[in-house]
């Protein structure tokens, strides 16, 4: 009996010839691929492809991952396996979001605290060392938010996704900096006492 030659990786997703299959495959894998994700989106609501948090970000390129996972499958069932993930992963940042709505120690668990890097137009060097980012990185959003002058500067955050806030201009709500870490009341004034005792001696 003549066992068969033909490699499984090569068959045919449409029964096609080699090239046209993979050619239709690619449009219409990519087009049923996209086609969940805008239908899981509508469902789940704006916040499937928001960057709030670190895990968001996170979920977000691991969506588009597997979207182009969906795309290049080579049979039906790890096209139906990358669509399951795409659907497990938008679940479960919806759970997360509800936990984090209603749960403190959820927060806590899966997101980074906010840092405060610059108070009042003045660096926290603590902050600063423990986020490493250098000073060239305020400077520049501090550039990009228009500063004229270091005394416009109210507070620069590091916020959870890894981006720069900066707060500026004469009126400031100190609800603005809630649950930013080291914003806590009395740590600015220890701060700088604490780097002018360092500088002294």
């Amino acid at each position: 009996m003549r066992e068969s030659t033909e490699d499984p990786k090569e068959i045919a997703i449409f029964g096609l010839p080699p090239v046209p299959d993979a050619i239709l495959g690619g449009i219409l894998l990519a087009a049923i691929a996209l086609s969940a994700v805008i239908v899981l989106a509508r469902t789940i609501g704006l916040r499937s492809f928001s960057k709030m948090t670190a895990f968001d970000f996170i979920i977000t390129l691991a969506t588009g991952s597997l979207v182009a996972t969906a795309a290049s499958a080579a049979d039906w069932s790890a096209f139906l396996k990358a669509v399951v993930a795409i659907t497990a992963l938008m679940s479960i940042q919806v759970v997360l979001a509800f936990g984090r709505r209603n749960s403190r120690a959820v927060t806590s668990l899966v997101d980074n605290e906010p840092l405060l890097l610059m108070r009042d137009g003045v660096f926290i060097d603590a902050a600063m060392a423990e986020s490493r980012v250098s000073p060239g990185d305020v400077y520049s959003k501090l550039r990009g938010a228009n500063i004229q002058a270091m005394s416009e500067v109210r507070a620069v955050v590091l916020e959870t996704t890894g981006d720069i806030s900066v707060l500026h201009g004469h009126g400031f709500a100190p609800e603005l900096l809630r649950h930013v870490r080291g914003a806590e009341p009395g740590q600015h004034r220890q701060d700088q006492e604490a780097e002018s005792a360092s500088r002294k001696a």
